[in-house]
């Protein structure tokens, strides 16, 4: 098994590096507040993937809850993250968070991006939620091709958190951004054309360009 522990002498952060070559995934868990009790132990336990590199932070902060759509997030909490993202530059980056079900619905409702400025999250099975990164990471530190997704577990629910383990084992054997919407397409066809009109309205893209 390929695995190494990379631990950066600038701050107090590590993070796992699995497998190596191409692709290069990141994924990241525990992000703030106390969301690291929901999802932290996925990250902790997950396996090598079969081809190419994946890297964890299993906890970002145990601090106070400050939101990744205030881009501040990054340049204090979650400024690891950007660390490793400039050094690795992944293909393929994964934040995975917890909600409340009391706000399922604010986070699922179509105004979302007229409120907030982001799209409304698709629900999978179990209440787990698809949506996308922050704009200001996606715009800011990947380019256009790579493939930034956030998964929500719904807190209290084992069954949302068990198909959300499922579905991040899945996702760490994804080699493109291509190979993930061809198998959403076939499992969710709905949630993956509502991520792709998202993506193109993101980039201004037309109905021909992906």
């Amino acid at each position: 098994m390929n695995l190494r522990t990379v631990c950066k002498k600038s701050d107090l952060m590590s993070y796992r590096i699995l497998g190596e070559g191409k692709p290069v995934r990141l994924f990241v868990a525990g992000l703030h507040g106390e969301e690291w009790k929901d999802t932290t132990d996925i990250l902790e336990n997950i396996e090598v993937p079969k081809q190419g590199t994946l890297a964890v932070i299993p906890l970002v902060s145990r601090g106070n809850y400050v939101s990744t759509l205030n881009k501040n997030y990054f340049t204090d909490i979650g400024k690891p993250i950007i660390e490793a993202v400039e050094e690795l530059k992944p293909e393929i980056y994964i934040e995975i968070h917890s909600y409340s079900a009391e706000n399922l619905e604010k986070l699922t409702d179509a105004s979302r991006l007229d409120r907030i400025g982001v799209p409304a999250f698709s629900r999978l099975d179990h209440d787990v939620l698809l949506g996308s990164v922050a704009p200001y990471i996606r715009r800011k530190y990947f380019p256009q091709e790579a493939l930034c997704l956030t998964f929500e577990i719904q807190k209290g629910n084992a069954l949302s958190k068990e198909y959300a383990r499922k579905i991040i084992n899945r996702m760490k054997e994804f080699t493109s951004r291509d190979e993930f919407l061809n198998c959403m397409l076939e499992r969710y066809p709905k949630q993956a054309r509502k991520a792709i009109e998202d993506y193109k309205k993101f980039y201004a893209l037309s109905d021909d360009e992906l």
